[in-house]
């Protein structure tokens, strides 16, 4: 009885390890791939995208409720997300906001199928890197990350034509405005090489004269996100641009 049931034992053993070996590997989920590239890059590991699910899954319920496409999708960090006053600023232009604070471009390209692709746009208006080079991201990285987002766009909406807003100046991290003003540099310069390509620099007309030092009445108490005065200075600079890049799509 006993040899039996040793028998049986290992038998039970070999055929689960047989199963483990034949099972199917799980694939690398996209945080995962996205921290081994960061490894070999000497970039910082990525955060979860999962804490943005909530508002993503928001924007999907109002995608759902309309069949509605086209239009001039703004889509990025709380610089969008806290604009309220969107649709009224830029109107009669057929605004979709999408902003979802603290995002990275990481994010965005994570997000980009249900955020992105369900409303077809006729024109991406994009604000990320900001977050980026806060979280220590180099220039030359947030770069890479916009060619990525080119190529998503590329892809999956052909026709859409994107425009890259510059990464803005705050007193809250003026310590990394360097690094921004680089990574805007580099971006601009990436948005020559392609016709359906552009860049609007924003961070312009939030400085100070001297052009030396940020404007320090844009901004709420945090210093980092912008008031009603911030936007205003935003829409005078963005809204005559979409509105001729809105008439030529159009037509």
């Amino acid at each position: 009885m006993k040899k039996h049931f040793t028998s049986g034992l290992a038998l039970c053993l070999l055929a689960t390890l047989w199963f483990a070996h034949c099972a199917p590997r799980p694939t690398q989920t996209a945080s995962t791939q996205a921290n081994a590239v960061a490894k070999t890059t000497g970039e910082p590991a990525p955060a979860d995208p999962a804490r943005f699910e909530g508002e993503v899954a928001a924007y999907e319920a109002i995608d759902q409720q309309t069949d509605a496409t086209g239009g001039i999708m703004l889509v990025g960090s709380s610089s969008i997300r806290k604009w309220e006053t969107m649709e009224q600023d830029l109107a009669p232009l057929p605004v979709i906001p999408r902003g979802f604070g603290g995002s990275t471009f990481y994010d965005l390209l994570h997000f980009y199928d249900r955020l992105v692709v369900p409303r077809r746009p006729d024109i991406l208006v994009v604000y990320e890197g900001d977050n980026d080079i806060a979280r220590g991201e180099s220039p030359a990285y947030v770069l890479e990350n916009a060619r990525k987002f080119t190529a998503l766009t590329k892809e999956k909406l052909p026709d859409a034509e994107i425009y890259f807003l510059a990464i803005k100046p705050s007193v809250a991290r003026w310590q990394q405005w360097p690094q921004m003003e680089e990574a805007n540099r580099l971006i601009e310069t990436f948005t020559k090489s392609d016709p359906a390509l552009h860049y609007i620099a924003v961070d312009e007309v939030m400085m100070q004269p001297s052009g030396k030092k940020v404007r320090d009445d844009i901004f709420i108490e945090d210093n980092l996100h912008m008031n009603p005065t911030g936007y205003v200075l935003w829409t005078d600079k963005i809204k005559p641009v979409l509105e001729k890049a809105y008439r030529d799509v159009a037509h």
